[in-house]
């Protein structure tokens, strides 16, 4: 599990400050001009690397401690943890 979070609440808090400075990024351009693409790299840092970086780290981090992998002769399957 290498996008999720420690809890749903945190991992929430970065997807609103992902999306949050990336929307600020364009919409600023007409006030600030290239200098609001500066806001670019928080996006990534607080989305780990893309938006679907970060909607994966969610449903690993929604996932966590209920759904298991279980491979038996090469066969890989989710079961509930139990």
């Amino acid at each position: 599990m290498t996008f999720a979070s420690t809890s749903v609440p945190r991992h929430l808090l970065r997807g609103a400050v992902g999306f949050g400075s990336l929307i600020a990024a364009f919409a600023l351009i007409p006030v600030v001009g290239p200098w609001s693409l500066l806001l670019l790299p928080v996006t990534f840092i607080a989305f780990r690397g893309c938006p679907t970086c970060w909607v994966i780290g969610l449903i690993e981090t929604i996932s966590r401690g209920k759904v298991q992998r279980e491979c038996t002769d090469g066969v890989c399957k989710l079961t509930t943890a139990s």
